[in-house]
């Protein structure tokens, strides 16, 4: 269910980006928000998805100016991506909504308790990064 409820999240958050955005857009921003300038086969390893997937949702966050790309000054072949002004904006505002409905659903829960879900939360994310990321769209 949490999964569930998660995915829905994240394409209520795509969707106030924009209304085209698929919901895989909001994080991928995110993570190019967090990390800056990324090469598109490092975001398709990062979130588990192949090249054409992420080459799709590139170009569409393009067309909507809230990303740009340029040649990667370490390989002429290869660009990478960064958010214009435009799309760091969108994103923060949208984590700044997402913290407010956070901190709101979380208001009667005790500091402890708030305070024991961030550790778990914590244990939880660095378990996953541990793990390697399956590219669920080939199939196979």
């Amino acid at each position: 269910m949490l999964l569930r409820r998660a995915r829905g999240i994240s394409g209520q958050l795509a969707r106030q980006l924009h209304p085209d955005l698929k919901p895989g857009a909001y994080g991928l921003m995110l993570r190019i928000a967090l990390e800056g300038d990324a090469r598109a086969a490092d975001l398709a390893a990062y979130l588990g998805i192949g090249k054409p997937t992420i080459s799709r949702q590139l170009a569409t966050l393009e067309r909507l100016a809230l990303i740009e790309r340029s040649r990667d000054p370490e390989d002429a072949r290869a660009h990478v991506v960064t958010l214009t002004a435009a799309g760091t904006a969108q994103v923060e505002q949208v984590r700044a909504a997402r913290r407010t409905h956070v901190h709101q659903m979380l208001s009667s829960w005790s500091d402890d308790d708030v305070e024991l879900l961030a550790r778990l939360l914590d244990q939880l994310n660095r378990t996953l990064a541990q793990e390697p990321v399956e590219d669920t769209t080939r199939g196979g």
